[in-house]
């Protein structure tokens, strides 16, 4: 329908908040159950490295269902579908926090995956039509604060949830917010004309498998290589092996395919593929962070789960701080002198992240996330905007669906990054400081025997020796920790400045007068 324009029949702040509700409590739900996963474990009989499948499961049904959400919403009408999934998603909330055993629980938490997996880019594209583009940037910021605050505060909620009620809780706020989210969209939203009269074709089964393996091994490497020793396990290395494969083939295929389940084409757009690159490093970078901090603060200075989840706090902070401001700025200047700034914030933060040690007070976290949230709000409000300004609206939910699968794969390969460079860079530490302990270090020498002389009145003369060694050695192992986070933080910050440059790449695009339709 050429030459049309598409207007909610209502205020497009209602609808804003209609499709922004599911999307944030979709979005908490990647990073919520992290904090809790011991207490999960614990009450259900189950090891750590078994409940993390909670989190896997739900990350591959999430992550399959993205690119195929333009396809779900042209088959079945977008708000239909929309209801559908945040149907679905409650349910299965329900069905999370009720689980009787871990098998239970994992698969709700599929099911869960699936039916969430589709709001982010529908919302997306939902709320991108219902403004005028001169409000786009306003309403992206509005949109930032659910995609990006939520798993900010996923880990505090988490905590304090599970801390102070039960792991269960953290899975039963979600049925309010889901019940609300249904009747909000059921009175505000509406499918335009174009959605309406859109062509029911034939789903991509072959497209959709391959999509499904790729993701689902990749899903698995990411989460069990560190445990398996990454690629000195056969098991990681065929599964790598069958991803690889798996990915080769569905771009193959959806290249080859007259209907393909997600249109690839949409990457020759210049602004939508280097858009697609910085939020991928913005949220590698972002969920590496998000899941080393509560593992030092938690595991090296004794911070409870709450705590760990409150030191964070202040990125939340930081981004609204600025996002306001952010959102009237977008599309009045050019986007390139919002994201370039934002990402050498985000990489300074990364850099002071650097300086943290063991003396550090709770305040120390203060100063580099709050930047780090400033540089969140100037990147990630212009990115979303940026990415679909020169899209097509029938492209729309094709290209957000992509768009949010690249995000959060980024995501899910930072947090296995993260971990896998802290876990061997503590050990290249150790390996080094461990040649400092020897009978010809003076340093060493007066730590025995301090430890020695303060052990002894407690101990007995005979423990006294045993336990200062294994004194030091603890101390060693917490110093060892902590310049491994050190490294870590720093080696992101490099990483984000190295990316400042692909920002000169974009093209500078100008507000179109409306939507067209072609």
């Amino acid at each position: 329908m050429s030459g049309e324009s598409y207007a909610p029949r209502v205020n497009p702040w209602l609808v804003a908040v209609a499709v922004i509700l599911p999307t944030f409590i979709e979005v908490l739900d990647t990073t919520v159950v992290s904090v809790a996963l011991a207490n999960i474990a614990g009450n259900l009989a189950a090891t750590i490295s078994q409940a993390t499948w909670i989190q896997t499961g739900y990350l591959i049904s999430n992550a399959i269902v993205l690119p195929a959400s333009a396809w779900f919403s042209a088959l079945f009408g977008r708000k239909r579908f929309l209801l559908v999934c945040i149907g679905i998603f409650t349910l299965a909330s329900l069905a999370c926090g009720a689980a009787p055993n871990l098998p239970f629980l994992i698969f709700a938490s599929i099911v869960q995956g699936a039916g969430g997996g589709a709001l982010q880019p529908i919302s997306q594209a939902v709320l991108m039509e219902s403004f005028p583009p001169a409000k786009r940037g306003a309403a992206m910021a509005a949109y930032v604060l659910g995609v990006v605050l939520a798993p900010v505060l996923g880990p505090v909620v988490g905590g304090w949830l599970t801390e102070n009620y039960s792991w269960r809780w953290i899975f039963y706020i979600n049925i309010p917010c889901g019940l609300a989210a249904m009747w909000m969209i059921q009175q505000f939203v509406f499918d335009p004309e174009y959605i309406r009269n859109a062509k029911r074709g034939r789903i991509d089964a072959l497209g959709f498998l391959v999509l499904a393996i790729w993701l689902g091994t990749l899903q698995t490497v990411l989460n069990k290589g560190q445990d398996e020793d990454w690629f000195n396990s056969h098991f990681i290395c065929w599964l790598s092996a069958i991803s690889v494969i798996a990915f080769a083939a569905f771009v193959v295929r959806e290249f080859w395919t007259r209907e393909p389940l997600a249109n690839l084409r949409v990457f020759a757009d210049r602004n939508f593929v280097c858009s697609t690159i910085l939020i991928s490093m913005v949220f590698f970078l972002l969920y590496g962070i998000m899941n080393l901090q509560p593992i030092m603060s938690g595991g090296l200075m004794g911070y409870t789960s709450y705590i760990s989840g409150l030191a964070q706090a202040p990125r939340g902070l930081g981004m609204l701080t600025l996002t306001p401001l952010v959102g009237l700025l977008t599309g009045k200047v050019d986007n390139r002198l919002l994201i370039g700034p934002g990402m050498v914030l985000i990489a300074i933060a990364s850099l002071l992240m650097g300086n943290f040690n063991l003396d550090m007070s709770s305040c120390a976290f203060f100063w580099p996330n709050f930047i780090q949230g400033m540089g969140m709000a100037l990147t990630t409000v212009p990115l979303m905007t940026v990415a679909l300004a020169t899209i097509r609206n029938e492209q729309m939910g094709n290209a957000t669906g992509l768009f949010a699968l690249a995000r959060n794969l980024a995501g899910s390969i930072g947090i296995a990054v993260a971990i896998a460079m802290q876990s061997r860079g503590a050990l290249r530490h150790q390996a080094y400081l461990v040649g400092h302990l020897t009978p010809y270090d003076l340093p060493y020498q007066a730590a025995v025997h301090t430890g020695q002389t303060l052990l002894a009145p407690a101990m007995g003369a005979a423990q006294a020796e045993p336990g200062a060694l294994g004194a030091i050695y603890k101390a060693l192992l917490l110093h060892s920790n902590m310049l491994a986070f050190a490294d870590e933080f720093r080696c992101l910050a490099l990483l984000c400045f190295l990316s400042v440059p692909l920002v000169l790449v974009f093209k500078k695009t100008q507000a179109r007068k409306d939507l067209m339709l072609h």
